[in-house]
């Protein structure tokens, strides 16, 4: 859609809602009329009875609407009727290519897929597009991009069912200019690598996005965040991090993005809040006291969360980061470099400080094989680490070794490390909002040849379900405000994340005695129910529980958007 039909939507908004209030315009025809929903606006209030018109993408009244006409007529009675969610964390960048419909999301009513932990699709030189095609990281679709903006525009060009947006990839941005090494960027390299950084945010990215654990990110030191951080700054965006550490180290890692958001004169948040480990479950409070300390103190510091007790990433978080710089052919060489294997072996099994071992933590016990690239290693998927190490009669660091060797990529595995107690206590901050940390898949085709985690389909229907519903650790509007309105303002995206007039019409209507999650670890493609209408920028994209094909979705930029006309 061109500006100029938004901005003749926005006129027509204006004239409809300043000649009087709802009743006096009823003979006014809308596109679409929701009637008699519980209005829930995202501010975290009571919710009330109203009608909401739609005309274009946007919301033109809330009220009592009377006998107005419309195209369409959706019934809510007895629905609540809410802004639609925002996925704070979403890794759905290739799957959306793959089917645009983005089905496990929408089906929960996710209406905005936020991208850019750390690793972003832009910008790319020669050589990195080079490897995501080798590596096929988007199967066989053809990398026409360069920019993260024209990746962005490529996928609603292609026709997706959700909005996007990112962060601009610190991970990205480094590899961009020193490839893997493990270095710092002398001044030349670093000013380059800020000029990405700033062009991003010129183009409408949301901020500067880091994951500190996984090479070559790690070697990245305080002061080259900072630099970026700073840029980001300029243009009022936000740095938002996978920490340095969320187990051993996490006190420290939370002082640290503390650090980078003051010294950068950014918002800071951190990704998928949590205390890793058994051992670190009781830093908690101590980890709240931090955050609430530097708000107190005038620093927006805000964190997002997933609703289950496990994390999902690769075996490469078993594996100090010095054996992966070089990227992967360099690390699969180590690997089989007989005296480099024995020296990794025995820090895949001694607790350090010094990096983040998920797969030490975890236990081989607690962690799940999930997703591989050789369909030879598929036969694995569902089995736990000890339970292939037995298989093959060897060590679990034996085994996770073999495995990234065999497979070609890091092995996707689900790691068990959280307590119950602590993502209940997580949930119930009043600063942290959700995030997935999933791609948006569907029960059927190529995504059924691999496993996921169970968030991919549940984690929003789980918030709505087991912990407002059924544990009542939070209320509904509340868990409603902390969907919508609360991340759309710590993103300081426009018009989007409250019920409101002349607000773009992304709107969910669902039944909160029925909304619940089906996915598990054992059986994981399995959509969530109860989620009845799914509107994104106007259009139906589910109807009653069924997705209807749509595919509105639009780019959705930051504040420093040079686009903007004020």
């Amino acid at each position: 859609m061109s500006y100029s039909r938004t901005l003749l939507s926005v006129i027509i908004i204006f004239l409809m809602t300043s000649c009087g209030s709802p009743e006096e315009t009823s003979t006014h025809a809308y596109d679409l009329i929701i009637r008699n929903g519980q209005i829930y606006d995202g501010n975290g209030g009571a919710p009330y009875i109203a009608d909401i018109a739609i005309v274009d993408d946007r919301i033109a009244a809330i009220g009592e609407l009377g006998d107005s006409t419309s195209i369409q007529i959706i019934n809510a009675e007895g629905l609540a009727v809410a802004p639609g969610f925002i996925n704070m964390l979403s890794w759905a960048t290739s799957s959306l290519i793959k089917d645009g419909r983005s089905q496990s999301d929408i089906r929960q009513g996710v209406t905005l897929e936020v991208f850019g932990e750390g690793v972003s699709e832009g910008p790319l030189n020669d050589v990195m597009r080079a490897q995501a095609t080798t590596n096929k990281e988007y199967g066989d679709t053809a990398i026409t991009w360069t920019t993260l903006d024209e990746y962005l525009e490529f996928l609603t060009a292609k026709g997706i069912s959700p909005n996007v947006a990112s962060f601009i990839g610190a991970t990205t941005v480094r590899i961009h200019e020193l490839g893997y090494e493990d270095r710092a960027p002398n001044s030349e390299e670093l000013e380059r690598m800020e000029n990405l950084v700033k062009q991003a945010m010129e183009d409408g990215a949301l901020g500067l996005g880091s994951s500190l654990i996984y090479a070559p990110a790690f070697y990245a030191e305080t002061d080259e965040l900072i630099a970026l951080a700073k840029v980001v700054g300029e243009y009022d965006g936000m740095y938002i991090s996978h920490m340095r550490s969320e187990g051993n180290r996490l006190l420290e890692a939370v002082d640290e993005l503390i650090t980078i958001a003051r010294e950068g004169d950014v918002a800071g948040e951190i990704y998928h809040l949590k205390m890793a480990g058994q051992s670190n479950w009781d830093k908690f409070d101590s980890l709240v006291e931090k955050v609430e300390s530097a708000q107190a103190e005038g620093l927006a510091i805000t964190a997002d969360i997933y609703t289950y007790t496990a994390g999902s990433t690769g075996l490469d978080a078993g594996m100090p980061p010095w054996v992966q710089e070089g990227g992967y052919d360099a690390w699969a060489q180590r690997l089989q470099n007989p005296a480099i294997r024995e020296q990794i072996l025995i820090e895949m099994k001694t607790p350090s400080n010094e990096w983040e071992n998920l797969a030490l933590a975890a236990g081989p016990d607690g962690t799940l094989l999930v997703g591989f690239r050789n369909p030879a290693l598929r036969r694995y998927i569902g089995m736990t680490l000890a339970e292939v190490a037995a298989q093959r009669e060897k060590s679990a660091a034996d085994t996770a070794i073999d495995l990234v060797i065999e497979d070609g990529s890091r092995v996707q595995v689900v790691y068990f490390l959280m307590s119950e107690e602590n993502v209940a206590k997580g949930i119930a901050l009043p600063w942290v909002s959700f995030a997935s940390d999933a791609g948006s898949l569907a029960s059927e085709g190529e995504f059924l040849e691999q496993s996921t985690h169970p968030r991919s389909y549940g984690n929003f229907a789980r918030v709505l379900g087991k912990y407002v519903r059924d544990e009542k650790v939070i209320t509904l509007a509340d868990a409603i405000r902390k969907l919508t309105k609360l991340p759309a303002t710590n993103l300081k995206i426009r018009d989007r994340g409250e019920l409101k007039q002349g607000h773009y019409a992304d709107i969910v209507i669902f039944d909160p005695s029925k909304i619940q999650d089906h996915a598990t670890f054992q059986d994981p493609h399995q959509y969530s129910t109860g989620m009845q209408h799914v509107l994104v920028n106007g259009v139906t994209v589910l109807k009653d529980g069924e997705h209807t094909g749509a595919l509105p979705g639009k780019v959705v930029r930051g504040p420093g958007w040079k686009g903007w006309s004020n």
